[in-house]
């Protein structure tokens, strides 16, 4: 009996071991790099950015807070990125003097995060830094540091560990190529 996302996958990009292990790479970087600065903020951008959150969290040993945002820059059962982003869920927590890193599943054309972190800048924090798992440099269109990167891959469209095809499979523990 196949698996029900068989039919869409073409390939397995990263597997579950090869994962975990970068994801606890980046706990332990994170963990360092953050030690002695301070209060500590995830902002996880959902819906994606959840599982690899959840993880990541795991594996970053020093006392931190997590909150969630949604912003939309795509349309329901659109693959493409808009140039229109809007917040469908804001913060809770307040950012004034906070040290603040968000944890994104993918970075292509830069558009929605631009947006984001000039949004959160506003709101006064101390520091503010992007950590992403996967980056898709080739497809930037507006520069966007990234401090900590997960994994860099081609121009495919990918799905599993978060990521939706058709916001299906984001269950997945690995990260696939989509058959299209």
């Amino acid at each position: 009996m196949c698996a029900a996302y068989e039919p869409f996958l073409q390939e397995v990009l990263i597997d579950e071991p090869t994962l975990q292990a970068r994801v606890r790479a980046l706990g332990a970087q994170i963990s360092s790099d953050y030690a002695d600065l301070g209060e500590l903020l995830l902002i996880c951008i959902l819906k994606g950015g959840v599982i690899f959150l959840s993880d990541l969290t795991r594996h970053i040993n020093i006392p931190h807070e997590i909150d969630f945002m949604a912003v939309k820059s795509y349309q329901k059962g659109d693959r493409q990125t808009s140039r229109n982003v809007r917040i469908e869920r804001d913060l809770e927590v307040h950012l004034e003097n906070k040290h603040v890193l968000i944890v994104e599943d993918i970075i292509d054309s830069g558009l929605t995060l631009d947006f984001v972190m000039k949004m959160l800048q506003a709101r006064k924090p101390a520091s503010i830094k992007l950590c992403t798992l996967l980056n898709k440099a080739s497809r930037r269109e507006i520069f966007i540091p990234v401090q900590y990167v997960g994994f860099e891959i081609e121009d495919k469209y990918v799905f599993g560990y978060g990521l939706d095809l058709d916001e299906k499979f984001r269950n997945m523990p690995f990260i696939g190529v989509a058959k299209l």
